[in-house]
């Protein structure tokens, strides 16, 4: 018997759901299920982050990929919504240039990619080293 490949689930927004799971492999697949033109954002954001920090750890949790560092805890996520991807530094504050979305959180700061968008990599892997950097976001109890 040949299993069916089952197409993920798209949570409102367009967020796809993966199931969690330590390392490359589930970030890569919810990559892989990200709709349309997001696809391609989030394998630039990918390799740029692992390019601006070649032993980065990554999970996916709340249905969303997360990066950090061993030990030291996660430093950013992302998201899809309906009409961009929501970048997520949880020590956002800290960067410098700041990241131009603010947050309900004390410190967390965004950048919004919209489809069309010109994506300033330099930027973006400047604050990736800078987050990587910074103490790391843990959930309670870890």
């Amino acid at each position: 018997m040949v299993k069916a490949k089952r197409t993920p689930t798209l949570l409102a927004g367009g967020n796809p759901r993966v199931a969690k799971g330590e390392g490359d492999a589930p970030v890569q697949a919810f990559i892989a299920a990200m709709p349309g033109w997001k696809r391609d954002v989030g394998r630039r954001l990918d390799a740029l982050i692992v390019r601006a920090v070649p032993r980065v750890a990554k999970a996916v949790k709340w249905n969303s990929p997360f990066y950090g560092v061993k030990d030291e805890g996660w430093f950013l996520t992302f998201h899809c919504y309906a009409r961009y991807v929501k970048v997520a530094f949880f020590r956002g504050t800290s960067l410098r240039p700041l990241p131009p979305g603010e947050s309900k959180s004390k410190e967390v700061r965004y950048l919004d990619i919209h489809e069309d968008d010109q994506l300033d990599e330099a930027r973006l892997a400047a604050w990736v080293k800078q987050a990587s950097r910074l103490p790391g976001w843990r959930p309670r109890g870890q």
